[in-house]
């Protein structure tokens, strides 16, 4: 589908294209606040569907078409544990520009949803600032290990505001609630303290975006979370078992709003050869 033009300038949608098309890596980490959500005049009155294909991306970020190696078990070596926050530092980019891609790729949704999505977005750059801030502590700089694009690879086979909401939120997100617990472990097990804070803190305020995930999936999708009709909505290729760690952080998710059911048909669905982006 072809990009329609930049929105009008000093609007949610217009700070939303600026920031998945920047290419200067300052703007592109940390750009400025987006016009207060609450102003009528904030929006564009009738928003055109954008779905951009590609982010731009700043010299300084090396993206390579294939996941990274595996850094194994052994996270007492600064560097593998420097190459792990480069890692989840990218996903925060790309989570955070994802929702600024929802809110132009579905404009026909209520507000009150790209308004949330925008706060998401934010909350993801406040994590992406965390880890670039640890990663300078360990020795190492955005730029120093190559990048996949893993998330926008998927993300456009999202047919519908509900399609993403299941990959981005109830997948991509809910799945994050295993990563983080677990390398939250490992980081400390490792002597890292300062990184399983953060990891941490990541964890709890994925919390509420899967929460946020969930309420707006029911509400687009017109129906209750149901364990099929969210594997139906998944873009293909994807499975439930890609979006899903080991083992399965249940408090968490049960504290997001999934229930014992749901839980219990994600625990039990078949491993996939398809690498997780984690």
């Amino acid at each position: 589908m072809a990009v329609n033009g930049a929105p009008r300038e000093r609007t949610v949608e217009r700070w939303c294209w600026d920031f998945v098309h920047a290419v200067e890596l300052a703007t592109k980490l940390a750009p400025p606040p987006p016009p207060y959500t609450e102003n009528d005049a904030s929006w564009e009155v009738e928003p055109a569907a954008r779905r951009i294909a590609v982010p731009a991306r700043p010299p300084e970020l090396r993206v390579t078409s294939r996941s990274p190696r595996s850094v194994g078990e052994n996270l007492a070596p600064v560097e593998v544990r420097a190459k792990l926050v480069h890692t989840f530092l990218h996903h925060e980019l790309q989570a955070a520009e994802l929702f600024a891609w929802a809110v132009l790729a579905y404009p026909e949704t209520p507000r009150s949803f790209r308004s949330g999505l925008i706060r998401l977005c934010r909350e993801e750059l406040a994590h992406l600032a965390l880890y670039r801030a640890h990663l300078e502590r360990l020795g190492s700089a955005v730029g120093d290990f190559p990048v996949r694009d893993w998330f926008w690879e998927r993300v456009e086979n999202c047919e519908d505001a509900a399609s993403f909401v299941a990959f981005q939120g109830l997948g991509l997100e809910g799945a994050n609630l295993e990563h983080s617990a677990r390398f939250a472990a490992r980081f400390r097990a490792a002597g890292d303290e300062e990184g399983a804070r953060i990891l941490e803190r990541v964890e709890w305020d994925e919390i509420s975006h899967v929460a946020f995930a969930i309420r707006w999936f029911e509400r687009l999708a017109g129906e209750p979370l149901d364990y099929e009709r969210w594997r139906a909505m998944l873009p293909a290729p994807l499975t439930p078992a890609v979006l899903r760690g080991r083992p399965l952080n249940r408090e968490a998710r049960l504290r997001a709003g999934f229930d014992d059911a749901f839980l219990e048909r994600l625990e039990a669905e078949p491993s996939t050869t398809t690498r997780s982006p984690r």
